[in-house]
């Protein structure tokens, strides 16, 4: 997956924007005003922070080298996964979801409702 595939990928999912909050080369996405993605569109090997179930993290990074704890964030609940390495595009689209539905069920019910969610 590259990173228009990626950007795409995102965008498809309900409400969800694309912003620069950090710098011009960090791209967030994020429902209902909370992270759930975020990539350097300059690092080299390109990589994305992921939102992550603790228990999954944990077993995901014991069975792909690709996937790390989260680089400058809360490595119990977030992944960095090296996005053009030896990982399926499904597994990669399932690791967003994943990361995507998380944020949802976090965020409150008006909110959810307010969003159509």
């Amino acid at each position: 997956m590259n990173i228009e595939e990626l950007r795409d990928y995102c965008l498809s999912k309900p409400q969800v924007t694309e912003s620069f909050p950090f710098d011009e080369s960090t791209l967030v996405f994020k429902v209902g005003g909370k992270m759930f993605a975020l990539t350097g569109l300059d690092k080299f090997p390109p990589a994305i922070n992921l939102k992550c179930d603790p228990d999954y993290a944990l077993e995901l990074r014991e069975s792909y080298e690709v996937i790390q704890p989260g680089f400058h964030m809360n490595k119990k609940h977030w992944n960095t996964i090296l996005y053009q390495e030896n990982l399926s595009p499904e597994l990669f689209k399932e690791l967003i979801d994943h990361s995507y539905d998380l944020v949802v069920k976090s965020l409150t019910k008006k909110i959810r409702l307010e969003l159509g969610l």
